[in-house]
C-alpha cells in the first residue's frame, strides 16, 4: 500500500485460516453493523491511521490479509476500562505471506514495512502442473 502513511497490525485469535476468518466477521456485520475489532489499547495516531490505513492480521504464523480502516471510535466495555472500536472495510485484501513471530496486542506498521498486495505483482503460471496432493498442502501453508 504505497503511500499509505500509517497500518496497525495484529495477530488473528481464534481463526486457523483466511476462510474462518472471513466468516466470522460476515456473522459479525450481520449481527452488529459495522464491522468492528475491539481492543483495549487506544492507537494515539489516529489521523495517520484513518488516512488510508489498513489493519494487516497475522494467521497461523504468517501476515495473509488486510482490511482498511475505516474509524477509530473510543468506548468503555461494561466495567468502565477505556477501549476502541477499529471500524474496518468488511473486504479481506489478500497480501504477499509474510512470516511473523507472535506479539500481543497490535503494533504500527509502516507502509514501507507493509507486505504488498497479492494483486500487485506478476501472476504465477504452470501451477496446474504441480501435483495435486502437493498444491493442497502448498494452499494449507498459505504459499499458493
Amino acid at each position: 500500500m504505497a503511500g499509505v502513511a500509517l497500518n496497525l497490525i495484529k495477530l488473528s485469535v481464534g481463526p486457523k485460516d483466511v476462510h474462518e476468518l472471513r466468516r466470522l466477521q460476515a456473522e459479525r456485520l450481520v449481527v452488529q453493523p459495522p464491522l468492528r475489532h475491539w481492543t483495549r489499547m487506544i492507537p494515539r495516531r489516529r489521523e495517520e491511521l484513518l488516512d488510508g490505513g489498513s489493519i494487516y492480521w497475522v494467521i497461523g504464523g504468517f501476515v495473509r490479509v488486510r482490511q482498511k480502516l475505516l474509524d477509530l471510535v473510543e468506548d468503555q466495555d461494561t466495567e468502565g476500562r477505556a477501549r476502541v472500536a477499529l471500524v474496518l472495510d468488511p473486504e479481506l485484501v489478500p497480501v504477499e505471506l509474510r512470516p511473523q513471530k507472535p506479539f500481543q496486542g497490535w503494533r504500527y506498521l509502516t507502509a514501507v514495512d507493509a507486505p504488498g498486495d497479492v494483486g500487485d505483482g506478476p501472476v504465477a503460471s504452470g501451477l496446474e502442473t504441480i501435483p495435486p496432493k502437493l498444491r493442497v498442502e502448498l494452499r494449507r501453508l498459505g504459499l499458493l
